[in-house]
């Protein structure tokens, strides 16, 4: 447990310290902040038709606007956490201490985990602004932001285990993007497909109906199930493509 600590402590230093980092959270909240002002004047605008859904539901996945960022922003904070190790060759002294691959995994991907996290908090004063001047309801908006952090925990994984892969970060980078779109295609997959087994499967993969789901305040236990399952496939792939490459 102490080396994962110190692990997980290391990483999160990384983030904090990088520019890198910093460049991510300003494009984020800048991309976050632009989303929510369109929801906002496209709802108050009375020419518009307008929509019965809730603000909050639109701005936690309701609309396309909500997913480019989910598929940039892990791969940009995934692709060093171990490539880049392998590139620089520190990866041989790691695995020469102390640790096992697991640990290594487990406590980068946390770190990203944290970072994930961190980047969100700030939207959540958009609802207290909101809150301030007109009633919210907790319930949905609370399950919209359990949904963010069961996608980008699933995500995250994927990226670490891209990065366990390769020596390179755009490499990396690539490769998670291509997997989450593909993740992501499912949700198209089930309106092409002929056959109600094929349409319930490509249903409970969608990460549309998930994330419309939790931003109506819909809990559903198989989808925590598929989170937690997939996130820790990925993990143990990452970590059996670390020991992989420790025995070569």
């Amino acid at each position: 447990m102490r080396a994962l600590l110190a692990t997980f402590e290391r990483e999160l230093r990384a983030y904090f310290f990088s520019p890198l980092a910093y460049v991510i959270l300003t494009f984020f909240l800048f991309s976050n902040g632009r989303d929510f002002n369109l929801i906002v004047s496209y709802l108050s605008d009375p020419r518009v038709g307008g929509t019965s859904a809730p603000l909050f539901q639109l701005f936690l996945g309701g609309t396309i606007l909500f997913w480019p960022l989910m598929w940039f922003v892990p791969p940009l904070l995934t692709m060093r956490l171990i490539a880049e190790e392998r590139r620089s060759g520190t990866i041989e002294t790691l695995m020469t201490a102390p640790i096992s691959e697991t640990q290594v995994v487990v406590g980068k991907y946390l770190a990203a985990l944290v970072f994930f996290v961190f980047l969100w908090l700030p939207t959540v004063l958009y609802v207290v602004i909101i809150g301030r001047s007109t009633e919210v309801d907790w319930g949905p908006i609370a399950s919209g932001y359990l949904g963010i952090f069961l996608i980008g925990s699933l995500f995250l994984a994927v990226g670490v285990f891209c990065s366990s892969l390769t020596k390179n970060q755009i490499v990396a980078a690539v490769a998670t993007v291509a997997i989450l779109l593909t993740l992501f295609a499912a949700a198209f997959l089930e309106q092409l497909a002929s056959g109600e087994l094929w349409q319930s499967i490509f249903s409970y993969l969608s990460l549309l109906d998930h994330m419309d789901e939790l931003s109506r305040g819909i809990v559903d236990s198989r989808r925590l199930v598929f989170y937690l399952s997939t996130t820790a496939l990925f993990l143990f792939l990452a970590s059996r493509a670390l020991a992989a490459k420790k025995w070569r």
